[in-house]
């Protein structure tokens, strides 16, 4: 995207240039008058000119700092809980499972390490979830504009003063998109830029993050970006056998984040520092590891294949590898560009694995909740303790798998145990369809001051023990 792209509007037009031009025309002035005032022009003093103007005009067309103004997550009506009792007995009294799905559910669910706390929109409690475009519809609207009338109030924000709206969810996407009903219902600016991300999975919440963030780094001072990440489950229900498609149904669960970027750090509470994707869709296996599907009876659902843990190992790794140049100290890249080469070059095939130490670059990992095994899976190839893995955990274990948000909640666990220091950096990682893992990292500058939010009610229950069967 050029620097330049977005003049189009006068008044954006008029705050590029005055934030690029006016300072060096004005420390080029200044300095020019001293000169002629002491009544010599020495090569020193040019050259002294030259280097000051050249500074303040690299100051002012760098990429800005872009900073997490402040976030909320979607905390559910306590009338739209889900038991796994309620699932079991609707799989039981359905007349289009067959025994072996309601077995297959029954495992799934003992396995699945979430509570009874779990909630899904009002459909998912009939027998038969019958999902039409109003039913989609209404847990969309009911999940957006829930979290960002909070967050207007919590940043006490103008929505005039929004440049750029960004949403991700993957399944339903109406028309209008769902940007167009959240301009509609706030009666956002028309100049202002409008994405709607759609059929990426769990990581394009941090996708559209990194989104915003490359667009607020070219534009004026001052501006701000809305992100919307949600999925609505309704679209996403499979009625047929087919085991691989049924686990949507079984661990998907209601819930959202809406986030306020900007690149002022006025009220800014996150620093964003860094975002890295790593896309496989160019390998055939990893592009169908997670793939919409009909299956032989015409049934429309999300096939998940068996491959998916060792494709989500190795898009990780790839992940990790270009992350680590980012934020891992000398010492570390150091072993780690060791090991590489005595694996790849020199063929050590006996070489233990070298694995990076993340602890030296972040204080808090929210890792995406696909399930318990996913959880474990980078916890040992992270080599992470049971500590840094228990936002994950205990996030799955409240509000099962939120798709997108579900880093955000892990975030907001973090902050309400009070565990959130100035200057500590978070690392958010999410996987989804293509195959894609999509990191970000942020730094804190200042912690909440008080607990609210999807925690408020239930934080003094947490941690619990997963390792039995919930």
């Amino acid at each position: 995207m050029s620097s330049w792209s977005h003049l189009k509007h006068p008044r954006q037009l008029y705050c590029r240039v005055a934030n690029t031009f006016v300072p060096a025309i004005v420390t080029i002035t200044t300095l020019t008058a001293a000169i002629l005032i002491r009544g010599a022009i020495s090569p020193i003093h040019l050259l002294l000119a030259i280097l000051l103007g050249t500074a303040t005009l690299y100051r002012a067309l760098r990429p800005r700092t872009v900073y997490l103004v402040d976030y909320v997550c979607f905390t559910p009506s306590p009338n739209s809980r889900y038991p796994k009792a309620t699932l079991l007995e609707h799989a039981h009294l359905s007349p289009w499972l067959d025994d072996s799905s309601v077995r297959f559910i029954d495992r799934v669910l003992q396995r699945s390490g979430m509570s009874e706390e779990t909630h899904v929109p009002p459909l998912f409690l009939n027998v038969e979830p019958s999902c039409r475009l109003y039913e989609a519809r209404a847990e969309a609207e009911l999940v957006v504009f829930s979290m960002i009338d909070e967050l207007l109030v919590k940043t006490c924000i103008d929505v005039l003063a929004i440049d750029i709206l960004i949403t991700n969810c993957t399944v339903f996407c109406p028309v209008p998109c769902i940007t167009d009903s959240i301009m509609n219902r706030y009666k956002l600016r028309r100049d202002i830029r409008v994405i709607n991300l759609s059929g990426m999975g769990c990581s394009a919440g941090v996708t559209a993050a990194g989104l915003a963030r490359n667009m607020l780094r070219v534009m004026p001072r001052g501006s701000n970006a809305l992100v919307v990440s949600t999925e609505t489950t309704g679209p996403c229900y499979y009625w047929g056998n087919n085991h691989s498609m049924k686990l949507v149904n079984i661990l998907f669960r209601m819930g959202g984040a809406a986030k306020l970027l900007s690149n002022s750090e006025a009220k800014a509470r996150f620093r964003f520092e860094h975002v890295v994707r790593t896309i496989m869709a160019a390998n055939n296996s990893a592009y169908r590891c997670v793939y919409q599907q009909e299956d032989e009876k015409g049934n429309l659902g999300t096939a998940l294949s068996k491959d998916l843990m060792a494709i989500a190992g190795d898009t990780l790794k790839m992940n990790i590898a270009a992350t680590a140049r980012l934020v891992l100290p000398l010492s570390e890249i150091f072993k780690f560009f060791r090991f590489s080469v005595g694996k790849k070059v020199l063929y050590w095939k006996r070489m233990a694995p070298y694995i990076p130490n993340f602890h030296f670059a972040f204080e808090h990992f929210c890792i995406h909740v696909g399930g318990p095994a996913v959880i474990d899976s980078i916890q040992h190839g992270l080599n992470l303790s049971n500590k840094d893995v228990e936002p994950s955990r205990m996030t799955l274990h409240r509000f099962g798998n939120q798709s997108t948000a579900s880093v955000w909640y892990q975030l907001a666990y973090i902050e309400a145990k009070g565990r959130l220091k100035e200057g500590n950096r978070v690392w958010m990682i999410g996987f989804g369809a293509g195959y894609e893992c999509s990191t970000a990292g942020w730094v804190c500058i200042r912690p909440s001051s008080s607990v609210d939010g999807p925690w408020a009610s239930c934080i003094h229950r947490y941690p619990v023990d997963v390792s039995k069967k919930n």
